[in-house]
């Protein structure tokens, strides 16, 4: 059989799998085949049930945004035709009888492997809006968020601990594009959470790489304070999670057991998240989410007087040093060979410290046009900021003398 028979026998089991009402579950498409390009990095396919009748959703994903349209199930045909007939690498159709997986190699071989089922449901959920809600289950018992009493005994998201529910819920979303799932099947996640302290989100993520998806990941929550790591400790024990450790250190003098794949840094004070941001570097990490808390570093050293208007309020002083903080942070990351942007973690009203850097590498070190960002930026401000400092050498050489 050829490679084209191949793809259409792939192709014909994935049609029948979605035909199956009573146990399909979801499709993913993702990846690209070598040399080609699909008009979008990921589409979901999934059945829900609207007012007018049970329909097929499609969301489709491309770095940016993500577009979701419910298709009648005669559209749905000719929809799914659509998306099997784009160069995606693999599919990965699960269903409550097992999973299918679809991969193209590089050399144009098609694998098709048979698994048993890795999501827990029972049944298809037809819930319309639960991708845009929740990346974690909320129509069955979790005994994890039940623990942090973010849930009732149902799964349903408590109101008054809501706005919790949906942080961890909008930064798995943010980590999930850094790593997309893909990219993640078939090796061990390791992960390193700088200053974790009660570490929901570092659970958060554990939990719905490990047991949700299946996929072998290794946790490691720092903290200086012994008490919170003794309480993340029991907690833990208490889950009966072995893929998840917790350690009491500075984050300057932790050394990892294996390179992170992740470091998180989430919501640590002043210069704690310079430090994670820099060991992450420093230790070679593939990507760096980090949301900044209080920033203290650069409030008494600004100095640049066409702002004095600007800086004689004390409000206006403090936000202005804290986005020049995230601004210097962003910049000296893509110095540093990671692909870098600041977005909105979750919305304000839940909270004023709502940004998110999010860093992958993927660039050359020492981009000259980045360089020069960087130190115009300083020399307007005329700062010199802790990152740069705790980098030493390895960003000194691209800087100039």
């Amino acid at each position: 059989m050829n490679g084209m028979d191949e793809r259409e026998e792939a192709r014909s089991r994935i049609r029948e799998a979605a035909e199956q009402e009573e146990t399909f579950l979801r499709l993913v498409a993702s990846g690209r085949l070598r040399g080609e390009r699909p008009p979008w990095t990921k589409v979901v396919v999934r059945p829900v049930a609207l007012k007018g009748g049970r329909r097929m959703q499609f969301s489709y994903f491309d770095g940016r945004k993500d577009i979701t349209k419910n298709y009648r199930p005669d559209e749905a045909r000719e929809r799914l035709e659509e998306v099997l007939s784009m160069p995606f690498r693999q599919f990965h159709m699960q269903s409550t009888a097992g999973d299918l997986y679809v991969r193209v190699t590089k050399k144009g071989k098609v694998s098709v492997a048979r698994t048993g089922p890795s999501r827990h449901e029972t049944e298809p959920s037809l819930v319309h809006d639960r991708q845009k809600l929740s990346v974690l289950p909320v129509d069955k018992s979790d005994a994890f968020l039940h623990k942090l009493g973010l849930t009732d005994e149902s799964g349903r998201p408590r109101r008054a601990t809501y706005a919790k529910f949906r942080q961890i819920n909008e930064f798995l979303r943010l980590l999930l594009q850094v790593f997309p799932l893909d990219e993640l099947s078939g090796q061990t996640v390791n992960i390193v959470d700088c200053g974790c302290g009660n570490a929901s989100l570092t659970f958060a993520a554990y939990h719905y790489l490990a047991n949700i998806e299946g996929i072998r990941t290794m946790v490691t929550g720092i903290d200086a304070n012994e008490e919170i790591i003794c309480g993340c400790r029991e907690l833990r024990d208490d889950l009966g999670w072995e893929g998840v450790d917790f350690q009491v250190a500075k984050i300057i003098d932790f050394v990892p057991a294996a390179t992170p794949d992740l470091v998180l840094s989430l919501h640590a004070c002043d210069t704690a998240t310079d430090e994670a941001i820099a060991q992450g570097i420093l230790w070679g990490s593939r990507a760096i989410l980090a949301a900044p808390c209080c920033q203290h570093e650069l409030h008494s050293k600004l100095a640049a007087p066409s702002f004095r208007p600007v800086l004689r309020h004390g409000i206006l002083k403090q936000r202005t040093a804290d986005i020049l903080t995230d601004a210097l942070r962003a910049s000296v990351l893509r110095i540093m060979g990671y692909r870098t942007d600041v977005v909105e973690f979750v919305s304000p009203e839940h909270t004023s410290k709502n940004l998110m850097i999010r860093a992958k590498k993927g660039l050359k070190p020492g981009h000259k046009a980045s360089v020069q960002e960087y130190e115009e930026l300083k020399a307007f401000w005329g700062v010199g900021p802790c990152i740069e400092k705790l980098l030493g050498d390895r960003i000194a050489r691209y800087l100039s003398q």
